[in-house]
């Protein structure tokens, strides 16, 4: 065909790959349908030559993965009662202090870590100020350890203490256990490095007062079924992250007559439900840990590519396979992209912290925010932007959830499962609605946001998995 009859005729484009050219096209009122396509692996010549050297196995990997998004789909996440950090999380002593996302020395903390361990230290009668902390704290006499290497979980910086009382969640199907301390609500709080005398107050006010109570009120309740609880408030408006409302309700209705017939002083009962109905973040800290037994359900599967953590320090971002359970991928914290409170800006951003992400690992948060579009009033973007972050992470997930269903996508469940190869071959990366914490020791939470978890972590973890598994093959 000679090139005027081309020109003769109305065009009809399809466009590959940069959506510019579309656009410019439409604005001459040409006939065209874009197509979002990317090489892939992004074109990365080492990503795909790894990926082509997979390709044999493809088999056994679909296996792996089958039988670790079962046991992740499967798990029955239960409360089953509270009980004193020291005594029921496995490898606690009384001079270990745990901290949110992959290990991180005391040189190398960041600002709202350093302020929570200030904190913990003064809590746990171990320093009697700041500097006192500090000096305690870089003494190498307090031994730091991810919350993660002790079946827990901590929002923000983490810190879980001794003496501190946490939840004991169980999954029923495998048996697997985690533990999380209880949540403090916003603002100036520990976990967000805030270590002031009402910081303090409140925390010893929960270990004597809310704890004792709501373990009474279990003992009579009995066992409460989260997974449940979490199915409800995803079809209520929240997403078990950033919006808890709902879960926080359904959990005072669960509990709240127990905690009436469980005989305590009417000042303790009215305080507790005081407390708990204030604080719209309370169900948070049992989320996470239901989300972590039931990953740890799936973990130790040789070949499974499965994402079983996510987490923040605050200074890294690290990741962790389903195959390779015991250890990290990591890359420099992410800033987060998002709405401050007054007075705040970017700059007083620290990077991204915590392991509340083990949300979005087990599919819901951010994976799950067109459950939940009012979030964006928290955490920005649009409506239209909360729905487009769900429909994104099906590409990167191996399931959709039979539980965990979303109205708003005709009960559509949410995207479930991250397969460490997709998101390499889609060359997309997971999301993570999250809180900012001010960057300095002491202030406290400044905001909330969206952010990406690094590819670094991804690429360095295809590249250990090819050579653990296939050189393991090969002998």
């Amino acid at each position: 065909m000679a090139i005027e009859d081309i020109f003769g005729k109305e065009l009809k484009v399809i466009n590959l790959g940069l959506e510019g050219f579309a656009k410019d096209l439409e604005k001459q009122g040409v006939n065209v349908i874009h197509v979002d396509w990317k090489p892939p692996a992004l074109g990365k010549e080492d990503l795909i030559k790894l990926l082509d050297r997979l390709e044999p196995y493809k088999d056994r990997i679909n296996e792996a993965n089958n039988k670790a998004i079962r046991a992740l789909l499967d798990a029955q996440p239960t409360i089953v009662g509270l009980g004193k950090a020291i005594e029921v999380i496995p490898g606690m002593d009384e001079r270990t202090f745990l901290h949110a996302g992959p290990p991180v020395e005391w040189d190398r903390m960041c600002g709202p870590m350093k302020g929570a361990i200030i904190g913990g230290l003064i809590y746990e009668g171990l320093a009697r100020d700041k500097d006192e902390a500090e000096k305690i704290a870089s003494s190498g006499k307090i031994k730091f350890s991810p919350c993660h290497h002790h079946d827990a979980v901590g929002p923000m910086a983490g810190l879980v203490t001794p003496s501190m009382p946490v939840w004991i969640i169980e999954d029923e199907n495998s048996g697997k256990r985690a533990y999380c301390t209880l949540n403090e609500g916003l603002g100036k709080v520990l976990r967000y490095g805030a270590f002031s005398a009402e910081v303090i107050e409140r925390l010893r006010w929960m270990e004597r007062t809310l704890a004792p109570a709501l373990s009474e009120a279990i003992k009579i309740k009995g066992r409460i079924n989260l997974k449940t609880l979490i199915a409800q408030a995803l079809q209520m408006g929240d997403e078990c992250h950033n919006r808890n409302k709902a879960g926080t309700s359904l959990f005072i209705r669960e509990i709240a007559p127990a905690l009436v017939k469980a005989g305590l002083a009417s000042e303790v009962l009215s305080s507790v439900l005081e407390f708990i109905n204030s604080n719209d973040h309370f169900f948070l800290n049992l989320s996470m840990p239901a989300c972590k037994c039931s990953l740890e359900a799936a973990s130790g599967i040789k070949w499974s590519t499965l994402v079983i953590t996510m987490a923040r320090n605050g200074t890294d971002f690290g990741i962790r396979l389903s195959s390779m359970p015991d250890r990290w991928f990591t890359a420099p914290a992410p800033k987060v992209k998002g709405l401050y409170f007054p007075g705040y800006t970017d700059e007083d951003a620290n990077p991204d912290i915590g392991d509340s992400a083990i949300t979005e690992t087990a599919g819901i948060g951010g994976f799950a925010m067109a459950a939940a579009p009012a979030i964006v009033k928290f955490v920005g973007g649009t409506v239209e932007d909360a729905f487009n972050f769900t429909l994104r992470m099906y590409e990167i997930t191996l399931a959709e959830n039979n539980s965990y269903l979303i109205p708003n996508l005709d009960f559509r469940g949410t995207p479930t499962g991250i397969d460490l190869l997709k998101v390499i071959e889609k060359g997309i990366t997971p999301n993570i609605n999250t809180g900012i914490a001010h960057k300095d020791p002491g202030v406290g939470q400044v905001g909330a946001g969206l952010v990406e978890a690094p590819m670094k972590c991804f690429e360095d973890a295809l590249k250990a998995f090819v050579e653990k598994h296939i050189s393991e093959e090969e002998g």
